[in-house]
Formats: structure tokens, C-alpha cells, sequence
């Protein structure tokens, strides 16, 4: 076995690989860009060392230093982990040229395996069914353009090397068809330095299915289970669960047989998962992944196994510990925590993670993160924030052991996918298994609600924590009776009477008018001229509670200045602090002027000043967090300034363009 690892990764995996790796007794390596100098992975390491500057480019995408590092290090071997280097096939052989060990599949393998359109040849030559479409090498838009129209439409563009749904876009009319390939193209492009494209008949309702595969160097080759990952957005996985219910028996060895020849056809060793679409008792392979998968928690839970154990054994040489599979045990589930914002399109969100806490774990419930409460989500790597992985003996089990889980767990600071998530597990269509790539789709109004206003137990509470937050620990410490001298009190204290204290909270659009009054240590709130009620709140350990009416609630909370934050059961709500007493004002962007929501990229600015441009016209494209995001004209205008262009780097508020509504004759005032 190997003494020393490099993790040529960050975040949840590299965290996830060196625990498995320290227990076993191995030296763990990582490397860190400049961004991630006080990340978890980089605490968690034996070593650590600098990689260069934050994008990926320049880091964690820099094959020669890292390899530099590992060299200098002395580690044996590197572990790719998913993402990055993971399926380079030059990063692979560049290991082996210099004697270390790449834990993962041969380079040859890698390349049969990345380009779609070679892997689906392969496939259909081993036998192994493939949905029907274009692979070719032509790449003409007319030669693609004939080919969509003899598919049929719709039809669905993919990136030829790549995966996690970049260049990935669904096509329903030949009148779109131009666009949508342009804008795969680019998207392939910036993703894997490669705009080929593949072309393949659109299925109404698939579900993803996948089998986890494993391989020796002495010959033999398993499946571990299936998975079921169809619940997506952007065509990226959200939820998935293992094993992938509703199969029948002959359709589930249908899978994991073509799993293990695709496999086989390639001379695989190492973890990998073949990813096919079923729709009804058919079952057409999809691409393989030469790597460990984001979702493997789930398979390692159902099988008690430790696949990462698994992945170091056999790039040591050492034959699989076991030539079939062990009957799955139960079920398990798995969430992706994001810092994005659902009703926003699930955009994500950058900022600093003001607190971060989840229930402990145990026999039923892993946590996987790389991140702490202070730790920053920026704007160069994959927002994901924590997996959230459930077990139970059954499916209902592990829906029901997710979803208190979920309610356990605090975020504050910035936007997350955490209240969908919690809906995503206890909505019915979820617990009856009704499973296909479009469930967000069909069930978005109740997964994604329409924003409303807070209710008044939950602004009476965040009235309560920033009332505590503004007096801080020592006045708080009086009011509730205790020793501080009473002329150290920020609360309003008198000797007889009763302290009132007015506040008003924007909750989005509306003004909530709070009256809170204090008396001898306690608190009486009541909101928008509603009954009063009694409220007691103080800090806890890792969070913070109120009692409203002598019912206890532990709640998440956050306040940076006049904004504050509070998770209230599976919702978040952001209240603006208003200055009775500062001057009125205007709001401060000037109404039409379109900004970039995040740091980003600017890939193309689609209109010019004084163009006329109609509600929802996309007129520009940001790339941010490996995420093309349109920017659309709010409503019908002119375009009176563009204040970027394509290439250029913008930070989040940076204009993008500014609208002016049209005069009667059309023209800009």
C-alpha cells in the first residue's frame, strides 16, 4: 500500500479522500490555490502546498505542478478525485512517466471513454444499446442540421467531451436549432477546450440510471448497484438514491450486465459508472464516467463498503476484495446542498458562509463538506456547500430520515437550495417514486413557491435576534437577569416602566412595522399592529433559539449591518434594517440598469446602444461557476449604454446594460 497521497482536488472530495486515506495510515498531500488558503482540505492534510492563483487555470488545472508538488512531496501516488484532472488522459500518463501511481482507469481507457461519440461506437460494437442519433466527425452546421431534422426533433445536443450537463441543451423546433448549437459550443468550450458536439433523439421521460462498476488488474470486474439520479436541474443532479427503486428484476440485470461489459470493452480498472437512460423497460447507455462520482456516498452506504479504500487498493496492484456484489441493505439518499437561489433559476450565490450547521452524524445520516461556518463560496469553483446522505431499512425511511436531517440543517449568510431541498423530500411524487428528468419541471410551483411575506412569528423572531445581536452578550446577559451594571445597557432600561423600542423590517416589497416592549427582562412583540406576543431569544451553541408564547424553536440567523438573515422552518427570509430616521431616498441602481448578479465572465453581448429590445429578449450571456447565465430585459425598452463586452471580466454589480422605456415614437427619451 501506498505511504504518501496527493489530492490533486479541493473541497468535499479532497476531505472525503483524506479521511479514508489517514485512517488506512497514508501521508496526505493537498494543494490549494490562493482562494483556498484556509480551506478545510488544506486543515485536514499532513502537508499542503500553493498551486498558484484562484481560477482553475491557473491552479488546480495545472497538470505540471502539481505533479511538481508531488515529486517534491514524495508521494507515491495522486488522487484525482471528480472534476479537474480526474479524466485527463495526458495528466495520467504524465503520473506514470514520472513513477506515481494515478489512482483511477489507464489513460486508455480515459480517452475511449471521453469522447461521447467514440464511446458510443464502442458501446454498440460490445453489444451494449445506445440511443439513436449522430456521432460523426462532420461537424458542419449543416451536417448537424440534417442530422437533427433525420433524428427528428426534439433532439438533444451534448457536448462530445465532456459531462455534468455542460453543453447539454435539448432542441424542440429546427427554427432553434442554430442558436442552441452555438450555445453548446460554447459552453464545451470552456468547459473541456473542446466545441465537438454529438446529437441523440430526445426522450420524453427518461430517468438517468447508473450502475457503479469496479475493476482489477487481474481481471475481474463488478457491479455495485444501481443508482437512480434523475432528479435534475440544468441537467445536474440534485437528489439521487441507491438502489434505483421501480426496476424489474430482468430490466435490472439487463443493466448491470451491459454496466460490466462497457466496462470489459474498454479494459477498465479502477471506479468508474456507466450511465444509461431507461424510459419503460428500455434502457440505452448513456457515457461513462472514468471516476469516482460525486454520488458514491449512497452505493457505499446500501453495500457497506468504502469505495475510496477500494480505489487506492487497486491502484496499488491489489486484486478487488470481493468477486460479486453484496446484497444491497436498504436504501439510501443523497442531496447536494448549493449555494444558489431556486427562485432565481437556481443561480449561484457567492459570499461569505456566516454560519454553517448540520445534525451529527451517525449510523444513518453522512455529512460530507468542505466548508466551516466563516468560510467564503466564491465565485471560481462549484458552489456545493455539503451532500447530505440519509440511510434507512427502507425508501420511505431514508425520504423521512433526509428530511428531518435537512430541517436540521442551518445555512446563513447567502442563498441556498436548502428550503427546496426539505419540499424535494417530502413531496408526495418523491415518496411514490414517480422519477424522470423532468419531476422539477412538472412539480415547480410546489418545489419553488412564489416568494411571500414573512409570517409574523418569523419577524417577530429575527426582531427578537437583532435586538439581542444589537445590544450584544453583556446587555442581552442583563435582560435576562443578569449581573451587568444596568448603565452598560444598550435596551432601553428604566427604573419603572416599560422601554419600547420601534423597528421596521422591508420584507421584499411591504414595510413590516414591529413594536416590541421590554419590562423587566421580558419581551413583548407584536407586528404589523397584530396581538402582542411574548418572545425570549438567546445564542446557543452553533446557532441561536427564540421562544414565541413559550413554544422553543432553534432557528439559523445571521446579520451583516442593516441586512438580516433567519431560517424559519424550511424557508429563509432576508430582511432589510430601516433607518427611521435617515432621509428618503431612491433605490440606489437606477431603474433598467441590467448588472451581473455574481463575479463572472461576459461571453457575449447580444445588443448594442440604441437597439429596441422586447421583455424577456436575452442580451447578454455571463459565464460564472461553470454556469452560463442569460441576462434578460425586464421589460420593453431601448438600449441606452452597454457597459461591458464580450471577454471581459465583471464583478458582481458591474452594469451590463441599461434600459430606457420607449417615448410614443420609439425612441429613448
Amino acid at each position: 500500500m501506498f505511504r504518501s497521497l496527493l489530492i490533486a482536488n479541493r473541497g468535499e472530495i479532497a476531505c472525503r479522500i483524506m479521511r479514508t486515506a489517514q485512517r488506512m495510515g497514508i501521508r496526505c498531500i493537498a494543494v490549494f490555490s490562493e482562494a483556498d488558503a484556509n480551506a478545510l482540505h488544506v486543515a485536514l492534510a499532513d502537508e499542503a502546498y500553493p498551486i498558484g492563483a484562484a481560477p482553475t487555470r491557473d491552479s488546480y488545472l495545472r497538470a505540471h505542478r502539481i505533479i511538481e508538488v508531488a515529486r517534491t512531496a514524495g508521494a507515491e501516488a495522486i488522487h484525482p478525485g471528480y472534476g479537474f484532472l480526474s479524466e485527463n488522459a495526458d495528466f495520467a500518463e504524465a503520473c506514470a512517466a514520472v513513477g506515481i501511481a494515478f489512482v483511477g482507469p489507464p489513460p486508455s481507457a480515459i480517452r475511449a471513454m471521453g469522447s461521447k461519440a467514440e464511446s458510443k461506437a464502442l458501446m454498440v460494437a460490445a453489444g451494449v444499446p445506445v440511443v439513436p442519433g449522430y456521432h460523426g466527425e462532420d461537424q458542419s452546421e449543416e451536417r448537424l442540421a440534417a442530422e437533427a431534422a433525420r433524428i427528428g426533433f426534439p433532439v438533444l445536443i451534448k457536448a462530445s467531451a465532456g459531462g455534468g450537463g455542460k453543453g447539454m441543451r435539448p432542441v424542440h423546433s429546427a427554427a432553434d436549432f442554430l442558436d442552441e448549437l452555438a450555445g453548446a459550443r460554447r459552453e464545451a468550450r470552456a468547459a473541456f477546450g473542446d466545441d465537438r458536439v454529438l446529437l441523440e433523439r430526445y426522450l420524453q421521460k427518461p430517468r438517468h440510471v447508473e450502475v457503479q462498476v469496479f475493476a482489477d488488474r487481474h481481471g475481474n470486474t463488478l457491479h455495485l448497484h444501481t443508482r437512480d439520479c434523475s432528479v435534475q436541474r440544468r441537467h445536474q443532479k440534485v437528489l439521487e438514491e441507491a438502489p434505483a427503486p421501480d426496476l424489474s428484476p430482468a430490466l435490472r440485470a439487463r443493466l448491470h450486465d451491459s454496466a460490466v461489459a462497457a466496462a470489459r470493452a474498454v479494459g477498465y480498472v479502477n471506479a468508474g459508472t456507466v450511465e444509461f437512460i431507461v424510459e419503460g423497460e428500455d434502457a440505452f447507455f448513456m457515457e461513462m464516467n472514468t471516476r469516482l462520482q460525486v454520488e458514491h456516498p449512497v452505493t457505499e452506504m446500501v453495500t457497506g463498503l468504502d469505495l475510496v479504500e477500494w480505489q487506492l487498493r487497486v491502484a496499488a496492484g491489489e486484486a478487488l476484495p470481493l468477486t460479486a456484489a453484496p446484497e444491497p441493505r436498504g436504501h439510501s439518499v443523497e442531496v447536494r446542498l448549493y449555494a444558489e437561489d431556486p427562485a432565481h433559476d437556481f443561480r449561484p450565490s457567492t459570499g461569505r458562509l456566516r454560519h454553517f450547521g448540520t445534525p451529527a452524524a451517525s449510523d444513518d445520516l453522512r455529512i460530507e463538506t468542505g466548508v466551516r461556518s466563516g468560510d467564503a463560496i466564491t465565485p471560481h469553483y462549484d458552489p456545493m456547500i455539503a451532500k447530505i446522505v440519509a440511510w434507512g431499512p427502507d425508501r420511505p425511511a431514508a425520504l423521512a430520515r433526509l428530511h428531518a436531517a435537512l430541517l436540521g440543517t442551518e445555512v446563513g449568510g447567502l442563498a441556498t437550495n436548502l428550503g427546496f431541498l426539505a419540499r424535494l423530500a417530502a413531496h408526495p411524487a418523491m415518496r411514490a417514486a414517480e422519477l424522470d428528468t423532468g419531476f422539477l419541471a412538472r412539480h415547480r410551483e410546489a418545489l419553488i413557491p412564489s416568494p411571500e411575506a414573512a409570517p409574523a412569528e418569523a419577524v417577530a423572531a429575527a426582531a427578537a435576534m437583532h435586538l439581542l445581536w444589537r445590544w450584544g452578550e453583556d446587555a442581552g446577559a442583563a435582560l435576562r437577569g443578569g449581573t451587568a451594571s444596568p448603565w452598560d445597557r444598550k435596551d432601553g432600561w428604566r427604573l419603572q416602566g416599560v422601554a419600547a423600542v420601534h423597528l421596521r423590517l422591508k420584507d421584499g416589497a411591504a414595510i413590516r412595522e414591529v413594536n416590541v416592549s421590554l419590562r423587566r427582562g421580558a419581551m413583548s412583540i407584536a407586528v404589523d399592529g397584530g396581538a402582542a406576543i411574548d418572545v425570549a431569544a438567546r445564542w446557543r451553541e452553533g446557532g441561536a433559539s427564540v421562544s414565541l408564547g413559550g413554544v422553543e424553536r432553534r432557528i439559523c440567523y445571521a446579520q451583516d449591518n442593516e441586512v438580516i438573515e433567519i431560517g424559519w422552518r424550511d424557508d429563509r427570509f432576508v430582511f432589510g434594517l430601516i433607518d427611521s430616521y435617515a432621509p428618503a431616498g431612491g433605490e440606489a441602481a437606477a431603474e433598467g440598469r441590467l448588472s451581473a448578479p455574481i463575479p463572472g465572465r461576459v461571453v457575449q453581448v447580444l445588443v448594442a446602444a440604441g437597439d429596441r429590445v422586447a421583455r424577456g429578449q436575452v442580451v447578454a450571456i455571463l459565464e460564472a461557476m461553470k454556469t452560463e447565465l442569460r441576462i434578460a430585459a425586464p421589460a420593453d425598452g431601448i438600449v441606452a449604454h452597454v457597459g461591458c463586452a464580450a471577454g471581459d471580466s465583471v464583478e458582481e454589480g458591474t452594469e451590463i446594460v441599461t434600459l430606457a422605456p420607449p417615448d410614443g415614437d420609439g425612441s429613448p427619451p
